[in-house]
C-alpha cells in the first residue's frame, strides 16, 4: 500500500473510474422502514437502539457503493449526536470501510492551534497507540477548518505526514451565506479564501508531503456550488486533492464539479451524500424498485457515476 495518502487516492479513483465519493449523514427518521422496524432498533429515543440501527444501515450501504467507488466520507456529528455510543459505532465503522478497501475521510471539521490541535491530530488522525484499543483505526484522512491560518493547520499536517494520512483544509464551503465572509476581498482584490488557499498549497507543496503522483496529502475543500469563483483554483494548484461537496440535493450539476478534476479524472473528491443514501425515498427510484431500498441506493450510485463521466466527456 502507498505511504502516501494523496497516492492512494489516486490509485482508487484511476481504479474505479469515477471521481465519486459517497457521504454518510445517517439521521435516524430518515432510515430505510425495514430497519427502523426492526424489534431492537425501533426506538428513536433509545440511544443503543438508534446507534444499531444507523450503525446497521450505513454498513450495508458501504457494502453496496464499495465495489463502485474509491472513498466514504464519515459524518461525525451524525454520530456525536449520541455521545459514547455514537462515537464507538464511527470508529466501528472506519474499520467495516477500512474491510472493504474503501479510502476514508472523517468529517470532522476541527480547528484550533497549539497543543490543542495537535490533540485533535491525535485524536482524528493517529491509528490508536494505548494499550487494549491497538486495533481502533483513525481515518485515511480529516476536513480541517483551517481559519485560524497556519498554526491551525501545522499540527495536523505533521501528523499527516507521520501517519501517511491526509487532510481537507475549509477553504470555499458550499452553503449559501458562505459569500458574505468567504469572498470579501482586501484592498489588492483578494478575496479571504483565495488566501487561505495559498496558505493551504504552501504547507501542502513541502517534499515530504507530496507523493510520487505529484499530489500533496494536503487538500482543500472548495464547493462546487460557487464555480463562477473558484474554478481558477484547478490550474493553481496543480499539486492539490480537492474535495467537493454540493453535488445532488444541495444544487451543484455534475459539470460544476468536474471542473476540479484533471483530464485523467484525478485531482478531485465529488462528494454525494443524502441525494444517494436516501435514495429510496425519491419516487423515480421507488418506483423501479419499491421498498428495496438497497437496489435503489446502488442504481443511485451508478446513475451519479454515469452523470459524472459524462460531464468528464463533454468537458474533455
Amino acid at each position: 500500500m502507498a505511504n502516501h495518502f494523496a497516492d492512494r487516492l489516486y490509485e482508487a479513483v484511476q481504479s474505479k473510474k469515477t471521481s465519486l465519493v459517497i457521504g454518510l449523514d445517517p439521521v435516524y427518521s430518515r432510515l430505510p422502514p425495514t430497519i427502523r422496524a426492526h424489534r431492537q432498533m425501533n426506538d428513536e429515543f433509545d440511544a443503543a437502539a438508534a446507534v444499531d440501527a444507523i450503525f446497521d444501515f450505513c454498513t450495508q450501504a458501504m457494502r453496496i457503493v464499495a465495489p463502485i467507488v474509491p472513498a466514504v466520507k464519515i459524518n461525525i456529528a451524525y454520530f456525536e449526536r449520541y455521545l459514547w455510543e455514537g462515537l464507538e459505532s464511527y470508529y466501528a465503522l472506519i474499520s467495516e470501510a477500512d474491510d472493504l478497501g474503501l479510502e476514508i475521510i472523517g468529517d470532522v471539521k476541527r480547528g484550533d492551534i497549539g497543543h490543542t490541535a495537535e490533540m485533535y491530530a491525535v485524536a482524528h488522525l493517529q491509528n490508536s497507540e494505548l494499550t487494549g484499543m491497538e486495533d481502533v483505526l483513525a481515518p485515511d484522512a480529516i476536513t480541517v477548518n483551517g481559519y485560524a491560518g497556519a498554526d491551525g493547520i501545522e499540527p495536523f499536517a505533521k501528523m499527516a505526514a507521520e501517519e501517511g494520512k491526509g487532510l481537507f483544509v475549509l477553504v470555499r464551503t458550499s452553503n449559501p451565506s458562505a459569500a458574505v465572509i468567504q469572498d470579501f476581498r482586501d484592498a489588492q482584490g483578494q478575496a479571504l479564501y483565495e488566501k487561505v488557499a495559498e496558505v493551504v498549497a504552501q504547507i501542502g507543496s513541502r517534499p515530504e508531503l507530496v507523493g510520487e503522483k505529484g499530489y500533496s496529502d494536503i487538500g482543500m475543500v472548495v464547493g462546487g456550488t460557487s464555480p463562477d469563483t473558484t474554478t481558477t483554483l484547478r490550474t493553481k494548484y496543480d499539486k492539490t486533492w480537492f474535495l467537493v461537496p454540493g453535488y445532488g440535493t444541495q444544487g451543484a450539476a455534475a459539470a460544476d464539479c468536474i471542473r476540479f478534476c484533471k483530464s485523467d479524472g484525478t485531482g478531485a473528491l465529488i462528494n454525494a451524500s443524502r441525494s444517494i443514501i436516501y435514495a429510496y425515498e425519491k419516487p423515480q427510484y421507488k418506483d423501479q424498485f419499491g421498498e428495496d431500498w438497497k437496489k435503489c441506493v446502488e442504481q443511485a450510485v451508478i446513475d451519479a457515476k454515469i452523470d459524472l463521466a459524462q460531464a468528464m466527456q463533454t468537458k474533455l
